[in-house]
């Protein structure tokens, strides 16, 4: 694929996941109408900060072209406990994902085929492509996108 698909495709992850969670109320956002699974609320907020380490490990291997970076793992749990999801607000949530997707599909766009093989070392999954970490952010969102369509149906929103 090419680095504007590339870009294109991870760039329309940011409007997929605003019109999933378009019309949902507080109550709607907060709301854990599957057993075990994250509210609305607490999808967007994981994305929010997620984005930024994805965004992190290319910005890495780019910066580092020269070595083998190091991408660090992050524990999805942690984050959810310790950083209130609960408290925060789906509209800050969004504009962090979208201007997170706008700078990085700007670098993604210039890159050449050389650059998207660079590789950084991620430390609980080893060699990482730098095409394959894009990849990994491209599909970050529509994975989620299928509990949100979920928890909208139970809710009947």
């Amino acid at each position: 694929m090419s680095p504007q698909e590339l870009a294109d495709q991870y760039l329309a992850g940011a409007a997929q996941l605003r019109a999933a969670v378009a019309g949902m109320t507080r109550e709607q956002l907060l709301a854990r109408p599957v057993a075990g699974k994250w509210s609305t609320l607490e999808v967007v907020c994981h994305i929010s900060d997620f984005d930024p380490v994805l965004v992190e490990r290319m910005k890495r291997i780019l910066a580092m072209a020269s070595d083998v970076p190091l991408l660090l793992a992050a524990d999805e749990n942690l984050f959810l406990k310790a950083l209130k999801y609960d408290d925060r607000d789906v509209e800050e949530e969004l504009a962090v994902i979208d201007a997170t997707r706008k700078q990085m599909a700007r670098i993604i766009r210039r890159l050449t085929p050389e650059q998207l093989q660079l590789t950084g070392n991620h430390n609980k999954r080893g060699l990482q492509t730098l095409e394959k970490v894009i990849g990994m952010a491209i599909n970050h969102i529509p994975n989620h996108l299928a509990f949100v369509a979920e928890k909208r149906k139970v809710l009947g929103v």
